[in-house]
């Protein structure tokens, strides 16, 4: 009788443990360094997961495995038992949280991602760039163009400079695989020019199969001594926001960023280039193309020709105010 009661009492035990527990959605639950069964048995309390805390407290003592926890957040997902989620305690299976950067993004915009990423800590609010720049080791106090975009993984607790020291890490790798494989007579002399011209061309197209072209529009430019007329170095130099419309009077300012008065590249990378751009930089299409302009198609129209670029211009009516090169 002992014998059927134990055992009657072992399976009413393990059902509880084995249930599902009342998900509909995965949620996030965080142990704490140094939680110990009590601890651990308060918490899943009060997310009003276990109801008979003595069943769980027999559990433990049959699986002494079950009771040892890793500090950390953990995901539990729908379907998952408290035995499933005991098992990511004790092994230390903690939640991984995504943040995806896009190409052709700026620092600025980077910050306002990683402000509002959960579970990270953050510790650049409010601080200028060039303190992170700074934070990162950069020899150049301009952390635009330094961070290669994708979508990086980290756990709870990671701090936002460790995520920029990675993505610092990649551009340096990424930048250092094109330069090795740039085209024998390229006019640029070093990287950071390259990881600059590659900014350009990110800001320039969003068409993938447009980039070696854009690439050698601004190289011809550069070997014939041209000013390379690029709007979103105009646009990233302006002093004042900007809303959408590139004006004439826009051109004309006086800024470092300015290439339709400045001749040359600018001084700086003015985003955060992709693999894809940089590969453009370093080998860009053989082309006699020194003009483009947007179509219909949402591309570009190339010529080498300065009428047939003028008429190309003429056949692409905008409702705002254009800006050729």
């Amino acid at each position: 009788m002992l014998i059927v009661a134990g055992w009657l009492g072992y399976r009413e035990l393990m059902g509880c443990v084995e249930s599902p527990l009342p998900l509909t959605a995965p949620h996030p639950i965080t142990v704490v360094a140094g939680s110990g069964r009590q601890q651990v048995l308060q918490l899943l309390q009060e997310q009003q997961w276990v109801k008979r805390p003595t069943a769980l407290r027999w559990f433990w003592r049959f699986h002494p495995k079950l009771a040892q926890f890793k500090a950390g957040t953990y995901r539990v997902l729908p379907g998952m038992s408290l035995r499933g989620l005991l098992q990511q305690f004790q092994q230390g299976t903690v939640a991984q949280f995504s943040i995806r950067f896009v190409e052709g993004s700026r620092y600025q915009q980077w910050c306002q991602i990683l402000n509002t990423a959960p579970y990270l800590q953050h510790t650049l609010l409010d601080q200028p760039a060039e303190a992170a720049a700074e934070l990162l080791g950069l020899a150049h106090s301009h952390i635009e163009g330094w961070l290669f975009p994708d979508t990086y993984y980290y756990t709870a607790g990671t701090s936002d400079v460790e995520l920029l020291r990675r993505a610092h890490q990649r551009m340096q790798e990424q930048l250092a695989a094109v330069w090795e494989k740039r085209h024998p007579q390229h006019p640029l002399k070093t990287p950071y020019e390259l990881l600059i011209l590659a900014s350009i061309i990110e800001k320039e197209t969003a068409v993938a199969t447009e980039r070696p072209t854009v690439a050698s529009v601004f190289i011809n430019r550069l070997r014939r001594g041209m000013r390379l007329q690029a709007c979103p170095t105009v646009i990233y130099g302006l002093s004042a926001p900007y809303t959408g419309s590139l004006t004439y009077a826009m051109t004309r300012q006086a800024h470092r960023y300015n290439t339709y008065r400045v001749p040359g590249l600018p001084p700086t990378p003015i985003a955060m280039p992709g693999r894809a751009a940089l590969e453009a930089a370093a080998r860009p299409a053989e082309t006699p193309y020194l003009y483009f302009v947007a179509n219909q198609e949402g591309g570009h129209t190339f010529n080498h020709d300065f009428a047939a670029h003028r008429q190309a211009t003429r056949n692409f009516q905008l409702s705002k105010p254009l800006v050729t090169r």
